[in-house]
């Protein structure tokens, strides 16, 4: 694929705050925008699989929309910067602050570049529609849709499949050798002053929707004659022919993931990869630049690589830039080379915290994610009830190519995996972990701090004599030097 502009860097997922990644692009260099922050954002506004009490510390950070506006505007006035004229931007979001979300776009995007506000009906029935409760249930997400300021911006219309009931009601007649039709009507609305031009056609004279020598054409053809029931001529719509109906604003033909999807990797707010690919294609073309600001698990990023898009990817979470890395390897078959990545055949992950001093800063649940992925295992995708347990690994051969069950629980060769983010793990830490081994059945398992006590070294001895269980204790300054291959065996 041609690297589309030497100013910037495509296919690079970049860890860190969009704010100071966007200020460092140029002026007018993507092509398309898509993005979905959480309602509830600051710098660590991505719940990874995040337990309960995380969640609802994430849920209570922004004290009003105001403050959630506040936080937005400065990232949108950026993102219009880069667009291009030519360009689209959308911005998903909720009832939560989706009018407010609307009058700070007008504001920066400008009223007239707003196009369309889609509505995307994203499940078909919602629990907070319950008995006793006092309002509709909540079943759609919005979509604001707004050009770069061209009259010229890209623009593919896409069709939807008509439906059965409407070919039977509308395409009802057939010819001899079987292609099924409707009669649709010539007249030109309007006369001249639409540009209609006012002649004789099979004996009838009008205001005609075609030239008379486009006219001429369509009669020769058999396309135009006067139906059987009918005294003015009309034209034969035949349904082979249809490009079916034109896509509206309001889709409900894009199912949400839920947790037994294929493409489910437990995120949140993950959404379906059939929803971004229609965006891409109707608002971009092949090489053209996507950009996701907030790119959560990656789907605006696979979809942009599937229909050769060139994409760059922005998100604080750590945890989610390798996920989403890894994402691009397995479903795109992208791979993960800095040499491949400059000869135009992969992509880089930009700015992870791979040092010490960052992975103490970073929040518990986002480093016990980034401990489980880096050893290669799959972290829990809720840690309440985890019962001392944050990830699995599967040994080489055991995990199948497709799951059949999302947690993989069909499945009883793992690994326990513990992580603790503390300068020392101490003689406690391992007792639980023992507990929970001993009550998974396991009989070897791997803990990942900082450091471990004498104590705790101790323990593991004693429990491995006593019990013939191994737990395998590793460093995080072990993971970043990538000396721990032989100890995973």
């Amino acid at each position: 694929m041609a690297k589309p502009s030497s100013l910037l860097d495509t296919r690079v997922i970049y860890c860190g705050d969009n704010l100071e990644q966007l200020k460092k692009l140029p002026d007018a260099c993507v092509d398309l925008i898509y993005i979905d922050p959480p309602f509830n954002s600051n710098r660590n506004y991505e719940v990874f699989w995040g337990e309960t009490k995380e969640k609802r510390s994430f849920e209570d950070r922004h004290e009003s929309t105001q403050a959630y506006i506040e936080f937005m505007r400065p990232r949108c006035v950026e993102l219009a910067r880069v667009l291009k004229k030519t360009g689209s931007f959308y911005y998903h979001c909720d009832w939560h602050a989706s009018h407010y979300v609307k009058v700070m776009l007008d504001q920066i995007m400008g009223e007239d570049n707003f196009q369309n506000e889609i509505v995307w009906k994203r499940s078909s029935a919602h629990s907070d529609a319950k008995q006793g409760s006092k309002h509709f249930g909540r079943v759609h997400d919005v979509l604001f849709l707004y050009s770069g300021g061209s009259d010229d911006y890209t623009w593919n219309q896409l069709y939807l499949p008509l439906s059965d009931e409407y070919v039977e009601s509308h395409y009802t007649n057939v010819e001899p050798d079987g292609r099924r039709f409707r009669w649709d009507n010539l007249t030109g609305p309007g006369g001249a002053a639409k540009g209609n031009a006012f002649y004789e056609v099979l004996g009838v004279k009008k205001f005609w929707r075609y030239s008379p020598e486009n006219m001429a054409e369509l009669i020769a053809d058999g396309r135009v004659a006067i139906p059987p029931k009918g005294k003015i001529p009309a034209i034969k719509r035949y349904l082979d022919k249809s490009l079916g109906v034109p896509l509206q604003s309001v889709w409900d033909d894009l199912p949400p993931v839920n947790s037994q999807a294929k493409e489910s990797l437990g995120y949140p707010t993950q959404k379906p990869l059939q929803l971004l690919e229609r965006i891409i294609r109707t608002s971009s073309n092949e090489n053209d630049i996507v950009l996701d600001a907030f790119c959560g698990c990656g789907t605006a990023l696979v979809a942009a690589q599937n229909l050769n898009r060139q994409w760059i990817g922005i998100d604080v979470s750590p945890t989610a830039c390798t996920v989403m890395a890894k994402r691009l390897r397995s479903v795109c078959k992208l791979p993960e080379s800095e040499k491949l990545w400059q000869i135009g055949r992969g992509f880089v992950v930009r700015d992870l915290p791979w040092t010490e001093k960052q992975l103490r800063t970073i929040p518990p649940f986002e480093f016990e994610n980034w401990a489980v992925i880096a050893l290669g295992g799959i972290p829990n995708k809720t840690q309440v009830g985890d019962m001392g347990i944050d990830g699995r690994i599967f040994p080489v051969g055991s995990e199948p190519s497709a799951k059949k069950d999302e947690q993989l629980d069909f499945m009883d060769d793992w690994y326990p995996v513990q992580v603790k983010q503390m300068d020392k793990v101490g003689r406690p830490d391992i007792d639980m972990f023992e507990a929970a081994m001993m009550r998974a059945k396991r009989k070897k398992g791997f803990f990942v701090g900082f450091d471990f006590s004498s104590d705790a070294m101790l323990e593991i001895g004693r429990f491995f004599k006593r019990e013939h269980i191994s737990i395998v204790a590793l460093t995080v300054r072990e993971i970043l030097d990538e000396t721990i291959a032989h100890r995973l065996a």
